[in-house]
């Protein structure tokens, strides 16, 4: 296997383990998705914690490691649509605090497009 630096990242072999930590993120990610929308309301788990592991795509993405691969512009884009309907239909009745709303929606539909136009650059 080849090494081409001193980096943790910077071998053959660390590739192939990036590459298999993004695959279960995107993984998880897509069961999510394709699952009862009820999962991914914003008080239950998945609603939580698929923006999260978005943001993870994200973080790897950014350094530029051999071994990320997003997934395809339209697909984020599906998830965002899907995601962001089922929040404000559900959002409202956890009574969320003045601007709070507001603020979040920001922040999710960021996330969202921010991999979009990152699975774009590849």
């Amino acid at each position: 296997m080849g090494t081409w630096g001193a980096g943790n990242f910077d071998s053959d072999t660390a590739a192939d383990h990036l590459s298999g930590l993004v695959d279960r993120l995107v993984g998880r990610v897509t069961e999510a998705m394709a699952g009862d929308p009820v999962g991914i309301e914003p008080d239950e788990y998945d609603g939580v914690a698929v923006p999260c592991d978005l943001e993870l795509l994200l973080l790897l993405h950014e350094r530029g490691w051999v071994g990320v691969t997003l997934p395809a512009p339209e697909v984020v884009r599906q998830w965002r649509d899907a995601y962001m309907a089922v929040w404000e239909r559900s959002v409202d009745g956890l009574e969320p605090a003045d601007g709070f709303k507001d603020e979040r929606r920001a922040v999710l539909r960021g996330t969202f497009d921010r991999l979009a136009e990152a699975a774009e650059e590849r």
